[in-house]
C-alpha cells in the first residue's frame, strides 16, 4: 500500500526523536490544517508538583470531627498541621471550613475572591471505581503507586497503557501548526504533557535568560572561518530533500532559526517575580505571553506552558520540605497571577496544577524522620479569572460530598494507609480545562479517549 506524506509522517511519531523533528517540519510541507484561530487569546499553565505533594496536608478539615479524624492519624507522628496555623476556607457546596496549607498565604485570598477552586480527589482512572469495585479486582491504572507510571498517567490521561502523547499535546494537535511556525506548546521543564502527534513543544529556559537570547547558535560569528561555517549548514539544509526525514531535520532547524530570529526583545514585566525554580520559569511564561501578544493582536491565539518543581517525594522530612515547596508555589502562582493582571488577560489564563499522586494520610516513619508514601487520590488548584472559584469541584464519593472520608481503611481507602480511591478521573479534569480552552465536543473524546467510561464529563469550575 502506498502511503500519502500526511499518514507517514503520522505513522512516524512513534519515536521522540521523529516527533520532535517531523512534526516541526511538517508544516513546511503544507501538510497541515491551518491554525485554528479563535475570536480571544486563550492560555493554560500547567504547574506539575514532581514526587507526589502531600494533598492531606495541602487541604485539611477544620470542623471539629474532620479535623479530630485527621489529628488522629497524623499527630502522634508529627505530621499533622496545627489546626490554629491553617488558612481557613469555606467551600460554597459544602458549607463547612477546611484550612490550606499555612505556606499557601500568598494564594489564600483567591479562594474567597473567587479566583482559585480546589479540585478535590482526583486521580487516574479507567471508570468509575468504588472500594467494593477495588477489592474485587476491577480495571484499575496500570502500575500504581509507581512514580514513573503515575506521572505518565497523569500527563497523558491515559491509563490502560502506555502513551507516546500527552493530554496537552494532544490538545495542541486539535487547533494544528501555525502556520508561522512558532509552537502553540512551550516546555519549561521535561515531560510527556507537551508531546503531541502533530505538534511538538518548543522547550525553553526559565528566566533570568533573556528572550532574545534563547535559541542563539554559537560559533556563527562575523569572522571567516565562522561565515563559511554558517555557509556549509545553510548549504547542508538544501540538499537531499527528497527524503521526508531529512527534509524534516532541515526543516525543524530552520525553524528555531526562525523563532531565535523573532525572539529579537526581551519583554519587560513590572511584576516582580521571586528568584526561585517555579518563580523563574513563570516569569519566562509571561513574557513569552507578553511577546506573543504584542500589540495586542496576539501571533497566537491558543498557548500552553509546561512548568514542573521537583522535591515533593517525602518519604521523610515531609513538615519542612513540604513547607518550603508550597511557600515557593504560592509566591509565585500569585506573581504570575499579577502578571496577567499587568497584561490584561487575567480571564484568558488558566493555571493549574498535577501531580505523581497523593500521599498516605498514615504517617511514614515518626519524629524528624516523618514522611508519608505513594498513595493515589489527590487535591490540585485552579487560578484565574475565568475560574469559578470559592468552592470544591469533583464527583461526589460515599460520604456524599467531593471531599474523602479521611479514615484508615475507611469507604475511601484501597487498604489500612489512607490511599483514597479518586472518585473524579484525570480525564474528567483534564476534559473541564480543554473544554475552555476551545476544544469542541467533537473532538474531546479524541483527545480523551477514556472520558466516554465517565458521565460526568465537565466539572464546571470554569466559567
Amino acid at each position: 500500500m502506498t502511503l500519502s506524506r500526511r499518514e507517514f509522517l503520522r505513522r512516524s511519531g512513534c519515536s521522540v526523536l521523529s516527533v520532535r523533528a517531523l512534526a516541526s517540519g511538517i508544516d513546511r510541507f503544507g501538510l497541515l490544517q491551518a491554525f485554528a484561530e479563535g475570536t480571544s487569546y486563550r492560555a493554560l499553565v500547567c504547574i506539575f508538583l514532581a514526587g507526589g505533594n502531600d494533598g492531606n496536608n495541602l487541604l485539611v478539615p477544620l470542623d471539629a470531627a474532620g479535623y479530630t479524624a485527621y489529628a488522629a492519624a497524623r499527630n502522634a507522628a508529627g505530621l499533622a498541621i496545627a489546626q490554629g496555623t491553617l488558612l481557613p476556607i469555606k467551600p460554597k457546596s459544602i458549607g463547612t471550613e477546611f484550612g490550606l496549607h499555612p505556606s499557601l498565604a500568598a494564594v489564600h485570598p483567591f479562594f474567597a475572591d473567587g479566583r482559585l477552586a480546589i479540585v478535590t480527589n482526583v486521580g487516574p482512572l479507567i471508570q468509575p471505581l468504588s472500594k467494593q469495585d477495588y477489592l474485587s479486582g476491577a480495571p484499575r491504572p496500570y502500575q500504581l503507586f509507581s512514580h514513573s507510571d503515575q506521572i505518565a498517567q497523569w500527563q497523558t490521561s491515559i491509563s490502560t497503557g502506555v502513551s507516546g502523547t500527552g493530554w496537552g499535546g494532544r490538545v495542541a494537535d486539535i487547533f494544528g501548526v501555525n502556520p508561522s511556525g512558532y509552537p502553540l506548546i512551550t516546555a519549561l521543564a521535561g515531560g510527556i504533557f507537551a508531546r503531541g502527534q502533530l505538534t511538538s513543544p518548543l522547550t525553553v529556559a526559565p528566566a533570568p535568560t533573556a528572550l532574545n537570547r534563547l535559541l542563539l547558535l554559537n560559533g556563527f560569528g562575523t569572522a571567516a572561518d565562522e561565515q563559511a561555517r554558517l555557509n556549509a549548514m545553510n548549504y547542508l539544509r538544501t540538499i537531499d530533500r527528497d527524503s521526508p526525514l531529512v527534509a524534516a531535520a532541515s526543516n525543524v532547524t530552520q525553524q528555531a532559526l526562525d523563532i531565535a530570529k523573532a525572539f529579537n526583545v526581551d519583554p519587560v514585566l513590572n511584576t516582580v517575580f521571586p528568584n526561585t525554580t517555579l518563580g523563574n520559569q513563570l516569569k519566562q511564561v509571561a513574557k513569552l505571553m507578553k511577546f506573543n501578544l504584542g500589540s495586542g493582536v496576539p501571533a497566537l491565539t491558543r498557548q500552553i506552558f509546561f512548568c514542573s518543581l521537583g522535591g515533593f517525594d517525602t518519604h521523610q522530612g515531609q513538615v519542612n520540605t513540604q513547607a518550603t515547596l508550597l511557600t515557593q508555589v504560592g509566591n509565585a502562582m500569585k506573581a504570575f497571577h499579577d502578571a496577567t493582571v499587568e497584561l490584561r488577560i487575567e480571564s484568558q489564563v488558566v493555571t493549574f496544577t498535577l501531580s505523581d499522586f497523593g500521599r498516605t494520610l498514615q504517617p511514614a516513619g515518626s519524629a524528624g524522620t516523618v514522611g508519608s508514601d505513594h498513595a493515589w487520590g489527590n487535591h490540585h488548584l485552579v487560578m484565574g479569572g475565568s475560574v469559578i472559584g470559592g468552592d470544591f469541584y469533583g464527583v461526589s464519593g460515599p460520604n456524599g460530598t467531593v471531599f474523602p472520608t479521611l479514615q484508615l481503611s475507611g469507604p475511601d481507602d484501597t487498604d489500612t494507609r489512607g490511599r483514597w480511591i479518586p472518585t473524579t478521573s484525570v480525564d474528567q479534569y483534564a476534559a473541564t480545562l480543554a473544554r475552555w480552552f476551545g476544544v469542541d465536543e467533537t473532538n474531546i473524546n479524541t483527545v480523551f479517549p477514556q472520558l466516554r467510561n465517565f458521565s460526568t464529563r465537565d466539572l464546571r469550575f470554569m466559567i
